[in-house]
C-alpha cells in the first residue's frame, strides 16, 4: 500500500513536471518562431539594413540552439516543481485578495529589476576563467544568436537561470499568475535579446529612460565580443560597474543611422562574410 502511494506520489510529480517543461517550450517556440521567420526568411532581405551582424548564421547553428534550449527546459521544469513541492514556505499566493491589486501589478516589474540583478552578478560570474568552458561555452557558441539560441545553455547554467524562480518566490509574495507574467516578458526578452536585428529607434535609446534599456545591439556584442555588456532588461549594473563595451554607443548610432537604401550594400556583405 505504501509502495503503491509512493509511485502514485512519483506520478503526480512527473505529470506536474511534464506541464511546465511543455508550457516553457511552447512559449519558447512561439515568441522565437514570432519573429525568426519574419526576419530572417520571409522579409530578410527588405530588413537587411537593420542587420546588426551581415552573416546570417546556419542550419547547423539552429538545430545547436534548439537542442540545448529544449535541455534547458528540463532544468526549468524541476524548478517549477520544486517551489510546487515547496510552495507551502514560499511567498508565492493564490488567492488574488491576499494582497492589494496594484501589488499585483507592481510585483512584476520588481521581479524583472531582482531577476535583472541576479542574471547580471551570475553571468559575470559564469565568464570567470575558471568557470566559463564548465558553465557558459555552450552559450557562446553562438557568436552570431538567433531567437534560438536565448535559452541555449548548458544543464549548469540552465541550473543557475531557472533558479531565479526559487530566488523570486522566496523574496518577494508573488501571485502564480503575475509570476506567470513575468516568464512571459523574460521569454520575450530573452528572445529581442538574440533576435540578431537592431528595431529600437533613435529617440528611445537617446531618452533619459530608454537609455537604460537593454538592446539586441547591446547583447550580440556581448555574444561577437566574449566580453561587456552582461544585462538583461536593463543597463545600469553595465554602467555603474564600468562593463559595458567600449564601443556599444557607436555601434548602436551606427545601426540606427543606417538607410533603407542600403539594404543592397548588406545583402551584398551577408553573402560574402
Amino acid at each position: 500500500m505504501r509502495q503503491h502511494l509512493y509511485l502514485h506520489g512519483m506520478e503526480a510529480y512527473f505529470f506536474i513536471w511534464l506541464k511546465v517543461f511543455v508550457i516553457v517550450t511552447l512559449r519558447y517556440l512561439f515568441f522565437a518562431s514570432l519573429v525568426f521567420f519574419p526576419c530572417y526568411f520571409w522579409f530578410k532581405n527588405s530588413i537587411a539594413w537593420r542587420r546588426i551582424q551581415a552573416k546570417f548564421p546556419v542550419r547547423k547553428d539552429y538545430q545547436r540552439e534548439i537542442g540545448y534550449s529544449l535541455l534547458t527546459f528540463v532544468f526549468f521544469g524541476l524548478s517549477g516543481l520544486l517551489v510546487f513541492v515547496i510552495k507551502d514556505h514560499t511567498q508565492l499566493y493564490a488567492n488574488i485578495s491576499d494582497y492589494p491589486i496594484w501589488w499585483f501589478v507592481l510585483s512584476i516589474p520588481v521581479a524583472l529589476v531582482i531577476h535583472d540583478t541576479y542574471f547580471y552578478w551570475t553571468h559575470r560570474l559564469m565568464h570567470h576563467p575558471k568557470l566559463f568552458k564548465a558553465f557558459h561555452l555552450v552559450h557562446h557558441k553562438s557568436t552570431n544568436p538567433t531567437p534560438w539560441a536565448s535559452f541555449a545553455f548548458h544543464p549548469l547554467e540552465a541550473m543557475v537561470e531557472s533558479g531565479i524562480i526559487i530566488v523570486l518566490a522566496f523574496i518577494i509574495p508573488m501571485h502564480l499568475y503575475a509570476l506567470m507574467l513575468f516568464l512571459v516578458v523574460m521569454t520575450m526578452e530573452n528572445v529581442m535579446g538574440h533576435l540578431g536585428y537592431e528595431f529600437f529607434p533613435k529617440w528611445l535609446t537617446r531618452s533619459k529612460l530608454g537609455f537604460w534599456l537593454n538592446t539586441s545591439t547591446n547583447h550580440n556584442m556581448h555574444h561577437k565580443y566574449f566580453d561587456g555588456n552582461y544585462g538583461l532588461y536593463f543597463r545600469w549594473w553595465d554602467e555603474w560597474m564600468g562593463t559595458t563595451h567600449a564601443k556599444y554607443t557607436a555601434t548602436l548610432e551606427e545601426i540606427q543611422n543606417r538607410k533603407p537604401s542600403e539594404q543592397k550594400k548588406r545583402i551584398c556583405e551577408a553573402e560574402l562574410a
